[in-house]
Order: C-alpha cells, then structure tokens, then sequence
C-alpha cells in the first residue's frame, strides 16, 4: 500500500512533519557546528550569524542543599510544581 492510497490522519501527519524536521535539524546541527569553528561574524548572501564563546557558570542545587543541610521539608516548600501535558508520536 503506497501512503498516496491512505487517508492519512493527523497522527500521521504530525509524525510525517516531525520526521521531516528532524531531518532538518540534523542538517542545520551540522551547519551550525562546522560554523562554530571559527569566532566572529560570517556573512552570506541573506543572513549573517555571530559566533561568539563565552563561559556559563551553573549551581548544582541538590548539592548546595545537601552540603548546607537543608531540610527535605523545606526545600518542598518551596518548590514550584507545573502540570505538564506530553505527547509522543512513534513511526509504526
């Protein structure tokens, strides 16, 4: 059966869309990687990008926590709880 001969449902776009952007994320990873290579500003006919390095500094607050003896309670009572909604489309 050729995918011209089916009714294709919105599960099956959606995962269609979403194979062909991780297509193209795989092409623009590999863009953007052989661009960092150098620093500074390049240039193209249409766009123009900006490699710059930097460093950034991140705290492991689960060992801040332990290593300042913080109170299981109190690090709940302030802990911020989001609903989150997921959804995962696989290939057949």
């Amino acid at each position: 059966m050729k995918a011209i001969d089916i009714q294709l449902s919105k599960v099956d776009q959606l995962g269609m869309l979403l194979a062909q952007i991780a297509d193209l994320e795989k092409q623009a990873d590999a863009l953007k990687n052989e661009l960092k290579q150098n620093e500074g500003h390049i240039e193209g006919n249409l766009f123009k990008a900006c490699v710059t390095l930097s460093q950034r500094a991140t705290v492991d607050n689960k060992a801040v926590f332990a290593e300042a003896n913080v109170p299981a309670e109190l690090i709940a009572k302030h802990t911020k709880t989001t609903a989150v909604i997921t959804l995962k489309v696989t290939s057949k």
